[in-house]
């Protein structure tokens, strides 16, 4: 038996794990592009509010990053192009007169279309694309490996009057949550997740002017929950599975949220032993990815995440039974036939398994040896015997 977890985890350039990371380069590529909407739009939105969405007074806008970077789970594409790395930032309007059913029913389509006229005139002075069609977003390419979606919500002035102070709050106690991982600016309008909690009247902004119910907050609330619960693993095993994803699908495949919540309800911590928690996580995705994904915990079972046709979800769950049996396999190689594990692995995740044989170890653990299905043996002859 050997011991894979190295080759996933550990703390070299070249192992699995850090390859799915960005890079400082692009991180900070991206922070730069998000502030420079987030500065933009804040002003533009601000001037805009009564004059072209009727409001009764001049409100400015707060923002949120969202989705895996806020989760910490966001990897390098395996196949650029058509992949691309995705930042995902909230844009979130303080609405003075709120209705009976949310924001009056006018507003959505002029506040759809006030931000994507400001982010037209910002596309073409940055040499930015303004990404036509998408429904509940609006999406910016900022360069050929990665974009910025921006969902457009609305919610009661009155609650961002309390987020707004829980945060100042946290501030002066010297709380931070990654604000500096993201250059997140208090100043600028980003508040950080924990001030959110208590919002509960989220409305999205659709480019056919409709309103729609949302809570952006439950899907991270859950997960970082799981997280703190189960230790930095999770969120690790998250990544490998994505990258998984990434190199089994060029486009399509089953939905990151989708992953994470699978792995999230039936992960098990295999402390030291990425390779085991991984194989875990490819056993439980067999089972789940033919069936609707739902969580009480998000939503009262609500949504189903699994969003596969019927057929795609018979190849999903096929293609993770492929990756469990591929990593069960390339531990059960002899010592001798490290190359042999590694080409297992990558018929999984891709070439980007490190060909590195020092990172492959002997595994004699208490644990294998326990994992290990007995075997009957015949009882020995024992002959006939007289005493004295």
């Amino acid at each position: 038996m050997l011991k894979l977890h190295k080759l996933l985890a550990e703390k070299v350039d070249h192992a699995f794990g850090s390859q799915l990371k960005p890079t400082d380069e692009q991180r900070k590529f991206l922070v730069g592009c998000k502030n420079k909407i987030r500065d933009h739009l804040r002003k533009g939105i601000e001037a805009a509010t009564v004059s072209k969405l009727g409001m009764e007074r001049r409100v400015s806008p707060r923002f949120r990053t969202q989705g895996s970077w806020s989760y910490n789970t966001c990897v390098k594409p395996a196949q650029t192009p058509p992949q691309e790395m995705d930042w995902d930032f909230g844009v979130y309007l303080p609405v003075t007169v709120w209705e009976e059913n949310g924001p009056p029913h006018a507003m959505a389509k002029l506040y759809f279309e006030l931000v994507e006229q400001l982010l037209q005139s910002l596309c073409e002075e940055e040499k930015w694309i303004l990404v036509p069609g998408k429904d509940t977003c609006i999406r910016v390419q900022v360069a050929d490996w990665a974009h910025i979606d921006l969902p457009l919500y609305a919610a009661p002035e009155d609650q961002f009057v309390q987020i707004m102070e829980k945060a100042l709050a946290l501030e002066a106690r010297g709380i931070t949550f990654d604000s500096a991982v993201l250059n997140e600016s208090f100043d600028a309008g980003e508040v950080q997740d924990q001030a959110w909690e208590d919002m509960d009247c989220i409305m999205l902004a659709t480019r056919n002017g409709e309103w729609k119910e949302s809570d952006p907050e439950a899907v991270n609330r859950w997960f970082k929950d799981r997280v703190a619960e189960f230790g930095p693993q999770l969120r690790q095993v998250c990544r490998y599975v994505k990258a998984w994803r990434d190199y089994q699908w060029s486009e399509g495949g089953p939905s990151s949220v989708c992953l994470m919540i699978i792995v999230a309800q039936n992960f098990e911590p295999q402390p030291g032993r990425d390779d085991l928690a991984v194989e875990n996580a490819a056993k439980a995705l067999a089972a789940a990815l033919r069936f609707e994904v739902r969580e009480i915990a998000i939503d009262d079972r609500a949504e189903d995440f699994n969003r596969l046709q019927p057929a795609d979800r018979e190849i999903a769950s096929q293609r993770a039974e492929e990756l469990q049996q591929a990593i069960y396999q390339a531990r059960t190689w002899h010592l001798s036939l490290k190359k042999n594990a590694i080409e297992s692995l990558r018929r999984g995740f891709g070439t980007r398994i490190p060909n590195d044989h020092d990172l492959i170890e002997p595994d004699a653990s208490a644990e294998v040896i326990r994992s290990t299905p007995a075997v009957q043996v015949k009882r020995p002859a024992v002959k006939a015997t007289q005493a004295g």
